[in-house]
């Protein structure tokens, strides 16, 4: 019991340090911290934006291979087992943690800024860059994050249900480095990277989302856009989410999880109809035929000798983004994905969400660029800007647009809640040595601390910086889940060798008997 406990505080202590470390230079030396956190972060995509693509691109083909592999009957717990959450909760489970808030956050405001803002010399509000638009969009949230998280996720529930290892990152590498090397020094590292990547990347989505309701509120109630206003909301919201954290899966996360199901579909079908529908159903067609004839070049598109800025500012920030959640919400859906096989969770952590997704864009996409009829070039262009407000200004320009911000900002709330007490579930697992139901102490400690950072981060206004750095700090992700891949499939080469040579025991049997 004692080395457990000594594991514990050496990646709990060690993270906490870091993570305050880097809080209070943002707040002590904003510009100095945004200056250093942009500087390592242009290097790595400069120098390694080829190498995110080609990671990216590999985790998508790694997934689906492994799915329809002979090992995709393999379920993730005993043979026996079985699904502990119904499909739907499920789904809205992860769907929720993985990206709920950046749908409504993004949904809007870049399609039109590709729209009105296209690289590679297309025109401003034309046809080819509404088609840009929208195949981007799709690039940016469909199978590449999805195949990351799912990589994290996978190896993760194998490990734990089947192998009967704890819930932490290190866990996965046990066939290449070893159970010592793991639990040591090493594995200490690994886990307390994880950590960082998730308290950072939380407190800047809590951050974001904060903005964004405050604007909403300001949008249908004139509540002032104060510094007041979003602690309120952020304390009023901590509340919340450590309470549900606190109520565990099976009552808090899970049915909060439906209600956003629910209200995104609510959300999502009144876009629809108050929207140009037949153009919704069009773009989300013409969308697809895009995004998979370009799947394979859009997914290594990167000049050697042309200009990569573009490239750099959405696509490579997104790839490392979606990198820095990647343990955060892998770990989350790996908790709630026992008894399932291999190939239905890879098709339920990719596919599934990346078709809401492509619907949601194509839905919420078209309502901005539909606006070009009505609206100038340029006042979309400015609506595009400001992303925290996009999505209020554009819907007020069709039917029932109070009803559909008001729909807006409860999903976000929601949304928000979802993200942030999944969070705190799985800082809590990580600095439990792997505990899948760690301690309440562990939780509401890990939900202030979200709390905190967000506040004290919108206060230095330290926010992008924050998002920057932990962007930066995630590089070496891509390694861990590179290796992560190799160390699953050693797994299940071992297993599939100790079934073979299980089956031509009995076989054997049976002929000696005979």
């Amino acid at each position: 019991m004692g080395e457990k406990k000594t594991g514990d505080n050496k990646v709990f202590i060690g993270s906490l340090i870091v993570v305050f470390t880097i809080v209070f230079w943002g707040l002590i030396a904003p510009t100095n911290f945004s200056n250093v956190s942009n500087a390592v972060y242009r290097f790595l995509t400069d120098k390694f934006g080829w190498l995110y693509l080609m990671a990216m691109f590999f985790f998508v083909v790694f997934a689906l291979i492994l799915a329809f592999s002979k090992y995709g009957k393999i379920k993730l717990g005993p043979d026996d087992s079985k699904p502990e959450y119904k499909t739907s909760s499920w789904f809205g489970m992860l769907f929720g943690a993985g990206m709920g808030i950046g749908l409504v956050f993004w949904g809007v405001a870049e399609p039109l800024s590709h729209f009105t803002s296209p690289p590679n010399g297309l025109e401003a509000g034309s046809v080819e860059a509404a088609n840009f638009a929208m195949k981007t969009s799709f690039t940016h949230w469909g199978f590449h994050p999805w195949a990351s998280y799912s990589i994290i996720g996978l190896a993760l529930a194998y490990f734990q249900f089947r192998k009967k290892r704890a819930g932490l990152i290190s866990s996965i590498f046990i066939p290449l480095i070893g159970e010592e090397r793991a639990k040591g020094t090493l594995g200490k590292v690994i886990d307390g990277i994880a950590v960082f990547a998730t308290v950072s990347g939380v407190a800047t989505s809590l951050g974001l989302g904060t903005l964004q309701i405050n604007s909403g509120f300001n949008v249908l109630f004139n509540v002032p856009k104060t510094t007041l206003v979003q602690l309120i909301i952020i304390v009023i919201v901590t509340i919340i989410f450590i309470w549900t954290a606190v109520s565990g899966i099976e009552k808090g996360i899970k049915i909060l999880s439906d209600i956003n199901l629910i209200l995104a579909f609510v959300l999502l079908m009144s876009v629809i109809l108050i929207g140009p529908t037949l153009k919704i159903f069009n773009s989300l067609t013409n969308g697809l035929g895009f995004y998979i004839a370009d799947f394979v070049r859009d997914s290594l598109k990167i000049e050697a000798f042309g200009n990569n800025s573009w490239i750099s500012q959405w696509r490579i920030f997104y790839w490392a983004w979606w990198i820095a959640w990647a343990p955060f919400v892998g770990t989350f859906i790996a908790r709630i994905s026992k008894g399932r096989t291999i190939k239905e969770f890879v098709l339920g952590v990719m596919v599934a969400p990346s078709v809401a997704s492509f619907i949601w864009f194509s839905a919420f996409g078209t309502l901005g660029i539909n606006l070009k009829e009505k609206l100038s070039i340029t006042a979309l262009g400015e609506i595009a800007k400001v992303s925290d407000t996009a999505l209020f200004s554009v819907v007020k320009n069709y039917p029932l647009a109070t009803f559909v911000s008001v729909i807006t900002i409860v999903l976000l709330c929601t949304f928000f809640i979802t993200s942030a007490n999944s969070a705190t579930f799985v800082l809590a697992m990580f600095t439990s040595n792997g505990d899948l139901n760690p301690s309440n102490t562990k939780k509401i400690l890990w939900g202030v601390i979200q709390a905190a950072l967000a506040v004290s981060l919108l206060v230095s206004g330290g926010l992008e910086s924050l998002q920057t750095i932990s962007v930066a700090a995630a590089f070496p992700f891509i390694f861990i889940l590179v290796f992560g891949c190799i160390s699953l499939v050693k797994a299940l080469k071992t297993e599939n060798v100790t079934e073979e040579k299980t089956k031509k025991k009995i076989v054997g049997e049976k002929v000696l008997n005979q």
